[in-house]
């Protein structure tokens, strides 16, 4: 078995691609005014230059673009000063700190990837779940400290999916008592419909919440009580009620703006496994409808829109290549049911784009294998950054392709 140590920030991991590269500070330590801030400048000058000067285009094979991202997650697990999961790499400021939310759901791409490569992967997914469960708070919840210290519902869902995974694979009883606060929590805060119209961000209900109702439900497989599956389908019949030519209201961050595809494609992925939990079909079909409505907007090479407005117009002229990821798991998933091409193809093409947006050659191992929130790199989504949840949704967007062509 691999012993992991945790780096500090300004060290540089194992798994650098190259070991005279220093990976780039934390954003929450210093920033000396010498060669770190040279050096991100300079990172930033030749990042941009290429998204405006060059179109994606170089491709490897599938398995080197998958094996280079997870060094990238796993370099962005090392160079946080805990066991948490770094947001991501930012050209504007270097590593961020670890971020909880996204913690919690990496933890389940290291566990599926030591499936297939038997790697040190099952250490780190344990490690990341141990450090959400000393992160969570005396009431259930899980906070943003951006934000203050109160429970948010989706950062407190995408937590107990790897907690609930985290049980599952290592039959540990402090997973499942930290899960079941989690689920208790989400009960007792929800509205008097069992809604979740509180704690969340900006103060309002998000169709997007779809993919909390998922992690509810999988802890009710677990340890079932009648409000949890209550509680996780009034927000699912919220959702659904919310759909118009397969796509949602409220499915933004902020009202009265265009959902990024991120953001539709967690509204879809919740549904989807929800009705295969529940075995209901209303889900499934809401899921398989925006699944459809997704797939007129994929271009020939694979781009889609960053931004999607109810009526189906695009907003921007940028890719959100987390929502490519994202959107293409769901479609793959959806080809393993029922078989239908288009649903394969929009997943494949999907993916070569980001493949093709993907640097692989470059010697700086804070960029090598990461996914761009955007392309190109300035565009609205998570702009300027290298955030860590679009090489989550990548590795498991190809570990599903790879199998599928297998």
């Amino acid at each position: 078995m691999k012993v992991l140590h945790k780096h500090t920030p300004d060290s540089a991991p194992a798994e650098s691609t190259q070991s005279s590269v220093q990976i780039a500070p934390a954003a929450s330590s210093a920033q000396p005014d010498g060669i770190n801030s040279w050096s991100l400048l300079r990172s930033f000058t030749a990042r941009a230059a290429k998204d405006l000067l060059i179109k994606p285009g170089h491709l490897s094979d599938p398995e080197t673009h998958l094996e280079e991202a997870v060094q990238w997650l796993k370099r962005a697990h090392d160079v946080s000063p805990n066991d948490g999961v770094s947001w991501g790499y930012s050209l504007k400021g270097g590593w961020r700190p670890s971020y909880r939310e996204t913690s919690g759901y990496i933890a389940v791409t290291f566990f599926d990837w030591h499936q297939y490569a038997k790697d040190d992967s099952r250490e780190r997914a344990i490690a990341i779940a141990n450090w959400c469960v000393q992160m969570q708070n005396a009431d259930g919840s899980i906070s943003d400290p951006r934000y203050g210290s109160g429970g948010i519902v989706f950062d407190t869902g995408q937590v107990l999916l790897g907690l609930v995974r985290a049980f599952q694979e290592t039959n540990d009883p402090k997973f499942l008592q930290a899960a079941n606060r989690a689920g208790d929590w989400l009960v007792n805060v929800a509205d008097a419909e069992g809604r979740w119209t509180k704690n969340t961000h900006n103060g309002i209900p998000h169709v997007y919440n779809t993919r909390v109702a998922w992690a509810l439900l999988q802890l009710h497989q677990l340890h079932p009580t009648p409000d949890r599956e209550r509680v996780a389908r009034a927000n699912l019949d919220w959702a659904v009620s919310q759909q118009q030519h397969g796509l949602f209201d409220q499915c933004a961050f902020t009202p009265g703006v265009a959902p990024f595809t991120h953001t539709i494609a967690y509204a879809i992925r919740g549904l989807l496994e929800s009705g295969l939990l529940l075995n209901d079909q209303t889900y499934l079909n809401a899921a398989n409808a925006g699944a459809i409505a997704m797939t007129s907007h994929v271009r020939a090479d694979g781009f889609i829109p960053g931004q999607i407005d109810l009526n189906g117009k695009p907003h921007g002229r940028y890719c959100c290549l987390t929502g490519n990821c994202q959107m293409a798991i769901i479609w793959l998933k959806l080809f393993a049911q029922n078989q239908e091409r288009w649903y394969y193809e929009s997943a494949a093409s999907s993916l070569r784009y980001v493949m093709a947006c993907q640097d692989i050659r470059t010697s700086d191992p804070n960029i090598r294998g990461g996914i761009k929130g955007s392309h190109p790199i300035w565009g609205t989504y998570t702009r300027l950054s290298y955030p860590n949840w679009a090489a989550k949704f990548f590795v498991d967007a190809l570990l599903l392709l790879v199998r599928t062509e297998r």
